[in-house]
């Protein structure tokens, strides 16, 4: 459903754009409470729902989304708690993410089968049955002229479902547990969808597939208005992965739209990401096979946790570098201590890792691509008559640098990198694409099939410009990305004025 404007999409932005509307017209705690309690009937106005079987459970979930897009948490289902709940506590510039980061609205989920394997009215009955004939649990019937599957048999092997002629057995799968790499979603005790956050690395795969719109992340828009009114200065920090998600925002309007937000300043997130493919490329160059028989990169926080979660034996292979994010924030506050730094990106995972207290000092603020488009809708941004800024500095970084957004385009910079160091050098590259494709990869290192490698990994099929928190085509967006980089008037991270702050940036 990614790059597709369905009723959840329309939901979740109208939502983010009320709370950002809400948080710029500003008032006191009763004045909040108000809004939180009218919001809904705002977004969900008449009297007959549209889209759930009642319009009061439609706002009651839209209701939740609020809190969750201020940052607050899920409200108990056996208790009466005002929709202003604790709302005196996200009322401040500096809250960060209450765990946990995703949350399933229970009420909103539509208790979905986890996995079936069911005989549709398609099957035709048909003489050579070779559905009954490879299924290996002998599972299968036949009933009244047609297929049957005992489902206390099966095991879901899915034979059956290559094999049938008239395409008329089908594997049903619950689409958030699908979509899911980790196995972190079973069903509770009433067959809706829950979280094993032991499990979860919060990548939102599980969000952006759910097409019930019962899965959401926590925001902090809320605060980082908050801190923008009380004159805070906050700089914002752009992934690369921003291009063709805004249309009619080019690179050279992006920052004279920010400033209308209320963003002191703009800087691109790939220039981090050249410096991150100078260290890693080092680090690859100096480690492996000597210390560590592969490397994995580090760049995406949802695949380096879990690799570390899942195989802790290798952790040590995993890079060490800082992410693009934190050393595009590092560099920023090296000059200026004062400032505040909000990372605009495709990432939910993003909110988790500036949430540690490792990156706390470096990270104030995490949106994503759809968060900062309901911030541009509340202050009627209109893109088309923004003027070009004349004092643009998106051109600080390389194409290389950009090429982080895209899958496999990490793994390009640091081979590129290493071949520019050391030109002899072979580099052999493995990459993976969502956290399942990912877990293989790592088995497979594991099993020694991958020494000397460089192992890529993205959480998203199709890296960042497929994350949770974007909003237009992945497809699209890689080839408008592929134009991007070709613009940069570097092509090599080394070529970067940054490289020699590495040193006073990793303390």
């Amino acid at each position: 459903m990614r790059g597709i404007y369905t009723p959840v999409t329309d939901i979740r932005r109208k939502v983010f754009t009320e709370v950002a509307r809400m948080s710029y017209e500003g008032g006191e705690f009763a004045d909040y409470a108000k809004h939180m309690r009218d919001l809904p009937y705002k977004i969900i106005p008449g009297e007959v729902g549209q889209l759930r079987s009642s319009i009061f459970l439609e706002r009651a979930i839209v209701s939740e989304r609020i809190r969750l897009a201020m940052g607050l948490s899920l409200r108990p289902l056996d208790e009466s708690v005002p929709a202003s709940d604790n709302l005196e506590h996200s009322m401040i510039a500096d809250k960060y993410y209450e765990p946990p980061l995703i949350n399933v609205i229970k009420f909103a989920c539509n208790k979905c089968p986890e996995k079936i394997i069911k005989v549709t009215s398609m099957c035709q009955g048909c003489l050579a049955h070779p559905c009954q004939e490879v299924c290996p649990k002998k599972a299968i019937s036949f009933r009244n002229g047609r297929s049957h599957i005992d489902q206390s048999l099966c095991v879901k092997c899915g034979r059956c479902v290559s094999t049938c002629p008239y395409n008329a057995i089908v594997k049903v799968e619950r689409p958030c547990a699908k979509a899911c790499g980790m196995d972190a979603i079973h069903s509770d005790q009433y067959g809706r969808a829950e979280i094993d956050y032991d499990k979860c690395v919060s990548c939102g795969m599980c969000l952006v597939n759910c097409p019930f719109g019962a899965i959401v992340d926590k925001g902090q828009i809320f605060q980082l208005i908050q801190a923008i009114k009380r004159g805070d200065r906050v700089v914002a920090i752009v992934a690369p992965a921003f291009i063709n998600q805004f249309p009619g925002l080019t690179p050279a309007k992006l920052r004279v739209a920010m400033q209308q937000l209320g963003f002191a300043g703009v800087s691109e997130v790939a220039v981090g990401a050249d410096l991150c493919t100078i260290d890693e490329a080092k680090d690859f160059m100096e480690e492996v096979p000597e210390k560590h028989p592969f490397m994995g990169t580090s760049c995406c926080p949802a695949w380096s946790v879990m690799a570390k979660k899942l195989f802790p034996q290798y952790a040590d292979c995993i890079s060490m570098t800082m992410t693009p994010m934190v050393l595009t924030a590092r560099l920023i506050k090296h000059s200026d201590k004062n400032v505040r730094i909000c990372f605009v990106g495709p990432c939910s995972a993003k909110k988790l890792e500036a949430s540690r207290r490792s990156v706390r000092s470096e990270v104030d603020f995490v949106l994503t691509f759809e968060e900062l488009m309901g911030m541009f809708e509340a202050k009627g941004v209109d893109f088309n008559s923004l003027p070009d800024d004349k004092n643009d500095t998106f051109d600080d970084a390389s194409a290389d640098g950009r090429g982080f957004a895209v899958s496999g385009g990490v793994a390009q910079a640091v081979v590129n990198a290493i071949h520019k160091l050391d030109p002899d050098r072979e580099v052999k590259v493995a990459s993976a694409q969502g956290l399942a494709d990912c877990r293989k990869m790592m088995m497979m290192a594991k099993a020694g099939k991958y020494n000397g490698y460089l192992l890529e990994g993205m959480a998203c099929p199709g890296g960042c410009i497929a994350g949770a928190g974007t909003l237009a085509d992945p497809a699209k967006s890689a080839a408008m990305l592929a134009k991007y980089k070709a613009q940069a008037p570097k092509q090599s991270a080394l070529d970067t004025e940054y490289k020699d702050t590495l040193d006073y940036l990793k303390y």
